[in-house]
């Protein structure tokens, strides 16, 4: 199921791993207490692999039930109040751009314009975090990565936010790579305001010839 669910160029990119997913596949399925739902698991990969422009990488989903949604720091567009990890992205897109953006936590107008938003392990237990840290996610989305960096180059802009994220970076040795510290409220004050992540990316696909993201939402 995992496996169908992404896009066919996907599919090939990660056939090798299709054991590994199937191994993953089988440890969570009957779980009544997975984030995000069954269905939405491998939301991420529904992009075309050659259509992906920016990756945002996220670590686990949010576990808080309701909240996750498959991508990466997203959540519904019926909850309220936002997760204080993405109120504080929501904040510093206004800051970066000078304009108003929705309350809406909704990301996935950033999906149909190539973002990817990923987290590096893609399911977790509600109220639990980092309940699947070691079944197998990291190899699966690590692999992922090196398939983007090989099929992308330097026309792939990743974001890379934390520690966590940022100890990929040597899988993304041919892409534009923008880090800063976590937007959770732990370390926002630390670096992450004031990044300018969103004008940073679009600078940075313009340095390609790419058509800038349209970040509100």
């Amino acid at each position: 199921m995992f496996f169908e669910q992404m896009h066919p160029s996907w599919q090939s990119a990660l056939a090798r791993e299709r054991q590994l997913l199937d191994q993953i596949e089988g440890k969570v399925a009957g779980d009544a207490d997975i984030a995000p739902p069954i269905g939405l698991v491998m939301r991420a990969f529904e992009i075309p692999l050659d259509q992906v422009r920016v990756l945002i990488v996220g670590q686990d989903p949010y576990p808080t039930p309701g909240h996750a949604i498959g991508l990466s720091f997203a959540v519904a567009t019926d909850v309220s109040p936002l997760p204080r990890s993405l109120q504080n992205i929501m904040r510093e897109l206004r800051d970066d751009l000078g304009r108003e953006v929705s309350n809406s936590g909704d990301l996935s107008k950033w999906s149909t314009q190539g973002v990817m938003l990923l987290n590096r392990h893609l399911t977790t237990n509600t109220g639990l975090t980092a309940a699947h840290f070691d079944i197998g996610w990291a190899k699966f989305t690590d692999a992922a990565i090196r398939a983007l960096n090989r099929a992308r180059g330097n026309r792939l802009v990743a974001v890379l936010w934390g520690n966590e994220a940022i100890s990929l970076r040597g899988l993304l040795a041919d892409a534009q790579v923008i880090t800063s510290v976590h937007p959770s409220p732990l370390s926002a004050r630390k670096g992450f305001f004031g990044s300018k992540p969103f004008s940073r990316v679009n600078e940075a696909l313009r340095f390609v010839g790419e058509p800038e993201i349209d970040w509100s939402c």
